[in-house]
């Protein structure tokens, strides 16, 4: 809901629309009251009526309080040199200084700040001396040091009033440029998210679904021969969707920013995968027809969050593939030491194995292993073996 603004402020913002309108009012207005101070004459006295010094004054006071916006400089220097020659000839128009104040008022705001003391100092200084010498004041009268203090003051105050725009303008600059960065460093911050939860799900959906393309085969393959083999076949099939569906919900859990209400201890930041359920991946896998050789060097640890996770993925993406196109064996070794883990998977290559796969998943290993602050190889070894190996160290930073 727009906050209504106050009367004031509507009329300062309609008149910043028309300033020259304004400028000329202004400057009307300050001519008739010098006509009417000239026709009145010294109070007093006897009216002395217009004159030819008066009607010059509040022409040039009309004329140059209009163009102050465009050729504010141009109308210091005529109304300096009037007001002078005025004073000289025993016609001094006080209407004039009026004029002058407005005028240094908007040079102050567009001259930099050495031209304006240049200017403000040798107009002062010309017009101090000029009422000292013809306009009957003394060097220390109110009427000699009021013409430099009107002057000075005109310019202290357009000074200061430009330089408060100058900072509102930088200040909404900086809350702009601040914006933009937050909105960069949102999208970014999107773009990882996605960029993670489409890794995750296709981890999730390769492994299983490799799975179950396996046991399917296998089902229909025994259908006809070995019917009593189809019953354990099915069953790993409805587990191992089961097992997808219930990862597929945690990482859309992660989307609505919930945790799984199963799950007491799970972390609604990270699926809860990690080489402490390696074991139940093997079963798995040996189920589903792949013989894995499993070493383990040095003592198994904690690892921090990000490395126990890409770990596990890095593993499982590897063992999938060696499902997929291997001969159905590989052999996995994981080597714990001070600086953090190694891990190593290589398979033999089938000769008729199908090379259909989108490179997602080595694309997503490596992404991984860098997220954790480690890389990642995987090309083969020899011309039938194709080995991945993963170095994720627990002594380095994160990179963020």
């Amino acid at each position: 809901m727009a906050v209504p603004r106050s009367p004031w402020r509507r009329l300062h913002a309609a008149a910043a629309r028309v300033p020259l309108l304004v400028d000329a009012a202004l400057g009307l207005a300050l001519a008739t009251f010098g006509l009417v101070v000239a026709v009145a004459g010294p109070p007093g006295e006897a009216p002395a009526g217009l004159d030819g010094p008066a009607v010059l004054a509040a022409v040039l006071t009309a004329t140059a309080v209009t163009l102050r916006g465009r050729w504010p400089a141009a109308g210091i220097v005529v109304l300096t040199l009037v007001a002078v020659v005025l004073l000289a000839t025993g016609g001094e128009q006080p209407i004039l200084i009026a004029a002058l104040f407005f005028s240094f008022y908007t040079y102050a705001g567009t001259a930099t700040r050495r031209a304006l003391g240049w200017t403000t100092g040798g107009v002062s200084a010309v017009l101090y001396v000029a009422s000292v010498l013809w306009g009957g004041g003394q060097w220390w009268s109110p009427q000699s040091i009021g013409v430099v203090a009107w002057i000075g003051m005109a310019a202290a105050i357009g000074d200061a009033i430009r330089s408060r725009r100058a900072y509102i303008a930088e200040v909404e600059h900086r809350a702009d440029r601040a914006e933009a960065t937050r909105e960069q460093e949102a999208q970014r911050r999107v773009a990882e998210e996605r960029l993670r939860i489409a890794r995750e799900l296709h981890d999730v959906m390769a492994h299983h679904i490799a799975v179950i393309k396996v046991q399917a085969s296998g089902a229909k393959h025994i259908l006809h021969h070995r019917p009593e083999q189809v019953g354990p076949a099915l069953d790993h099939i409805s587990r191992a969707s089961d097992a997808v569906l219930t990862e597929i919900a945690a990482v859309l859990g992660l989307l609505r920013g919930t945790a799984d209400a199963t799950d007491p201890d799970g972390d609604a930041t990270e699926p809860t995968r990690g080489l402490a359920r390696l074991a139940g991946l093997l079963d798995d896998l040996a189920a589903s027809g792949l013989r894995v050789d499993h070493r383990q060097i040095g003592a198994a640890r904690p690892l921090p969050a990000v490395v126990d996770l890409a770990a596990y993925r890095i593993v499982q993406e590897a063992l999938t593939n060696a499902q997929k196109y291997g001969d159905r064996t590989a052999e996995l070794t994981l080597a714990y030491d001070d600086d953090g883990v190694t891990l190593t998977v290589t398979n033999r290559i089938r000769g008729d194995a199908p090379r259909t796969g989108s490179s997602l998943g080595l694309i997503g290993m490596r992404e991984r292993a860098l997220a954790a602050g480690g890389t990642v190889t995987a090309a083969p070894s020899t011309p039938n073996v194709f080995t991945v190996r993963a170095i994720l160290p627990t002594t380095t930073k994160v990179p963020t």
